[in-house]
């Protein structure tokens, strides 16, 4: 049986059983045992004989807050939501670039855009895909495994590894290897009290842990809060979700994009007559013998299976839903690697009979992510599946971006998206989906997210196969180069359509008298928005809930307004903005709530004059 020892304890043991470098694989995201990482990290760093290296991806922070309206807005909406959550210490410290020389961060994906500007954490990012990150690790000479569990009276000879079995379970038979060989290697576990039980594959025997916390963890968990839905998202998902095809299986990420992808499934089965009448104003028709092949927009008749390596928030309301119905393996309706999310997908996992919860079946990464092993099963069960990942920035040759920018920094990672494409083309029936926002807006500059060509792609052309915009669906398998770029334009803003195309010219990839048809060069977001006033019921802003108050959300509105429009550094464009906003008697809640309502200072009447244009900018919304 494991060793029961408090968090204290656990440090002197992995001191004492350990050799000098302590190698300390972390899951990703949810998993993490701050407190004993926040100890044993302390404990190093005041040893400089004793070196630590960890692991891991997706280390989880709060964000940064800023200054200004941005800070005035998050600090209690910050506080409310994470409460007590225990930060990580060394994330911290890695954001500032002073880590202890040594300890050293290794990642193989990031918080989204949080480490940009961090020297450590970029020099240290370890570009892998998610389901060879056990093998790599493994191969650094791993020798601590530190982790999150959950326990139920039900099973009280078994702890389940809840929302991350996804790479230790892969890490556990190499191992059994090396400790048959001889060397030492930890295993320690801590429960966590909010995290849901999860029969299955996910479940080990207590006695395979080494080292168990003695005490239950209670602080809050991690959450990530769901984000507006724009409409530009959500056209993106009307014409995806044409495409998932009744009795097929489904796999989508995090984020807007994905959430835009569940309503409109949703609204597919529940409110099929308005929105096939949506589709029908969208005018699918340059897809339509695509649609009919590939998917559909009847309400589904045998439902989906899901299969994903994160299991989000959008899968558990399309399960809640009856949408994902279609069972494999005995009784199960979707495995998944890991899960993270907002507080209430926590909660109705927790609230959710056993009996149905083992209906999800969370599994290793190689289980999602490959087909080899197992093969035949897992193409029984991925039939017609539709791997659905997005990307912020295509090439007109086909090639997709979706985790670093040209310099060379890394945004987040490869994560698992190769391994979704690449399947998509192994499986009999699957696509690789593609989803792109085809323009944005920062500081009143307006570009396109089609580009002639960009310094990195995380997804080779000769990868391509299905890309969506809010404009439209581009089928590029098997095309031609001139037809891939084609297609692409199609789908791209009409802003940007004309010098797209003398690109591809110049490059000889178009002919000289190309030109779009007509029906393609109205690709507007004013056409959009007409679509949308005229049927506004299939557009809600928070399809699966928000942790935002009322006034919170017309707050996020009005920021996130001003921010697309304006340069903090433009003061003649910020004062007219000012000098054109209504009065402070028409939004007094909002205003209360960013403690603007009687405002201290030339700064705060600025800072209240600007909220106010944003607020009446976006109060249509």
């Amino acid at each position: 049986m494991p060793q029961s020892c408090s968090i204290e304890k656990a440090v002197d043991e992995v001191l004492a059983r350990l050799p000098a470098h302590i190698h300390m694989g972390l899951p990703l995201g949810l998993g993490k045992p701050n407190a004993f990482v926040n100890a044993l990290y302390a404990r190093v760093r005041q040893l400089p004989q004793r070196r630590l290296t960890i692991y891991t991806a997706l280390s989880l922070g709060r964000p940064d807050l800023g200054d200004g309206l941005q800070r005035r807005f998050l600090e209690p909406f910050l506080e409310r939501v994470f409460a007590d959550y225990e930060e990580l210490e060394y994330l911290s410290d890695l954001r500032k670039d002073c880590l202890p020389a040594n300890i050293r961060i290794e990642q193989f994906f990031m918080q989204p855009g949080s480490l940009l500007h961090s020297a450590t954490a970029q020099q240290d990012y370890v570009s892998s895909n998610y389901s060879h990150a056990a093998r790599d690790i493994n191969a650094k000479g791993l020798n601590l495994v530190a982790q999150l569990v959950a326990e139920d009276t039900q099973y009280p000879d078994h702890l389940s590894l809840s929302c991350n079995p996804d790479i230790t379970l892969d890490l556990l038979p190499m191992i059994e290897r090396r400790r048959a060989a001889g060397e030492t290697i930890l295993l320690l576990g801590q429960v966590h009290a909010e995290l849901p039980y999860m029969p299955g594959g996910s479940e080990l025997p207590r006695q395979d842990f080494d080292l168990l916390i003695d005490s239950v963890e209670r602080r809050r968990l991690f959450s990530t809060p769901n984000m507006p839905v724009t409409p530009q998202d959500h056209f993106i998902g009307l014409h995806a979700s044409a495409l998932v095809r009744d009795g097929g299986t489904l796999q989508i990420g995090i984020g807007a994009m994905g959430d835009a992808l569940t309503a409109a499934l949703l609204a597919r089965e529940f409110e099929s007559q308005a929105y096939q009448a949506l589709l029908a104003a969208m005018n699918l028709q340059p897809w339509h013998a695509m649609i009919e092949r590939e998917g559909g927009i009847e309400p589904f008749v045998h439902g989906l299976y899901g299969c994903s390596e994160m299991f989000v928030n959008g899968l558990l309301a399309l399960l809640e839903a009856g949408i994902i119905r279609r069972p494999v393996d005995g009784d199960v309706l979707a495995h998944g690697g890991f899960f993270l999310g907002p507080r209430a997908f926590y909660q109705r996992l927790r609230d959710m009979p056993l009996e149905n919860r083992k209906r999800i079946d969370m599994r290793a990464i190689s289980y999602i992510n490959e087909l080899f092993g197992e093969e035949a099963l897992k193409r029984s069960q991925r039939l017609d599946a539709r791997f659905i990942n997005t990307v912020f920035t295509m090439t007109l040759m086909g090639a997709g971006v979706a985790d670093q920018l040209e310099d060379g920094r890394v945004l987040s990672g490869v994560g698992g998206q190769y391994n979704f494409v690449a399947q998509g083309h192994a499986l009999e029936g699957a696509r690789s989906i593609l989803l792109l926002r085809s323009w944005r807006e920062s500081g009143g500059e307006v570009s396109s997210n089609l580009v002639w060509e960009y310094g990195h792609c995380t997804i080779p052309r000769h990868l391509r196969d299905v890309v969506v915009t809010e404009y439209g669906i581009a089928d590029l398998r098997g095309q031609t180069d001139a037809e891939t770029i084609r297609r692409l334009l199609q789908i791209s803003d009409s802003r940007f359509q004309a010098g797209l195309i003398a690109q591809a010219q110049k490059a000889g990839k178009l002919p000289s008298d190309f030109a779009l048809e007509p029906r393609f060069t109205d690709n507007t977001p004013q056409r959009l928005q007409r679509l949308r006033d005229e049927h506004a019921q299939l557009f809600p802003e928070y399809p699966l809930g928000s942790d935002f108050t009322e006034q919170e959300r017309d707050l996020l509105r009005a920021l996130n307004w001003l921010k697309s429009k304006f340069k903090l550094s433009e003061v003649l464009s910020l004062g007219k903005a000012a000098l054109d906003a209504p009065a402070p008697e028409a939004y007094p809640q909002q205003l209360q709530r960013m403690g603007l309502a009687q405002p201290q200072g030339l700064k705060d009447e600025l800072y209240q004059r600007l909220l106010l244009a944003g607020l009446q900018a976006t109060s249509s919304a």
